[in-house]
């Protein structure tokens, strides 16, 4: 067992686990290599990374970079699950929003700013990300996704990530991500509660399968940490996906109470009956 000991500011930035966890320049020599021009660039470039290089190494970050990613929404979960993917490396993010930034939106939609009000959610999503991370790709698209144009839009991408606020677009990127065989990273939040599952088809429940029919349309309350929680939780879960790390939310249904501070788990099973996964194939070719 690793020794464990509070946190101090005379420890900087070394790790709580120090004993278990070796200098990262003496386990890959980031100092002392020479300039190089592999897929994942000069160390300059590796140094953004390094610290989580050592949770699954350069191929792990690699594979990182040559992701493309398909984030619908630039709201509350679309703002903390591109943010922290934008900040790991995926090489190409595809955000896509219709909408225009209120000022409602700003207690919760960290991709934007007072200065943003009435801009484009995918463009101000664009500007934020691409300032974050100078060194990936990010491309805007102001448009809602929709039966006509989901499967022309999403061409390319390696996943997709849900970060909607309503069931009738989640169904259509549903049978999207069932057609196109790609996977689909689902999150929700509601006040204190939120919910979050990895939907991988052919092989795990699909969203219909996990919710039949649609919950009553609402307004949904919504509160920026729980947004926080759950879209770090998806872009944690896309990570994992691209590196092959970790166990992902294959089959589960992970539920976030921020009200008791509790997370449960609920097992999910396909429905050999789902009307989804009989249409896919037929309603998108």
């Amino acid at each position: 067992m690793p020794s464990f000991r509070p946190w101090s500011a005379a420890d900087g930035e070394e790790s709580l686990f120090e004993d278990e966890v070796p200098r990262l320049d003496e386990e890959f020599e980031l100092d002392s290599r020479p300039e190089r021009d592999e897929e994942l660039g000069h160390d300059e470039e590796l140094r953004r990374y390094e610290r989580q290089v050592r949770i699954f190494g350069e191929e792990g970050q690699e594979a990182l970079k040559r992701s493309t990613v398909f984030i619908v929404g630039a709201g509350g979960l679309g703002s903390a699950v591109s943010i922290y993917l934008a900040a790991a490396g995926i090489g190409h993010l595809i955000v896509a929003d219709g909408d225009v930034v209120e000022k409602s939106n700003l207690n919760r939609q960290i991709l934007h700013g007072t200065k943003d009000i009435g801009r484009s959610k995918s463009f101000s999503a664009e500007n934020a990300l691409q300032d974050l991370n100078p060194e990936i790709r990010v491309e805007a698209i102001e448009d809602f996704i929709d039966e006509d144009n989901l499967m022309e839009l999403t061409n390319g991408a390696d996943l997709i990530v849900d970060a909607l606020d309503n069931f009738s677009a989640r169904y259509i990127l549903n049978l999207a991500v069932l057609a196109k065989n790609v996977p689909l990273f689902h999150g929700a939040i509601s006040g204190y509660n939120g919910q979050a599952t990895t939907i991988i088809p052919g092989k795990t429940a699909c969203l219909r399968c996990l919710f039949p029919r649609a919950p009553p349309k609402r307004t949904s309350p919504a509160l920026g940490a729980t947004c926080g929680v759950i879209g770090s939780i998806q872009a944690l879960e896309v990570v994992k996906y691209l590196t092959s790390s970790g166990d992902l939310l294959e089959n589960r249904l992970l539920i976030w109470d921020g009200a008791r501070a509790k997370m449960d788990e609920v097992a999910i099973e396909r429905n050999p009956e789902c009307p989804d996964c009989k249409r896919s194939q037929a309603n998108f070719k």
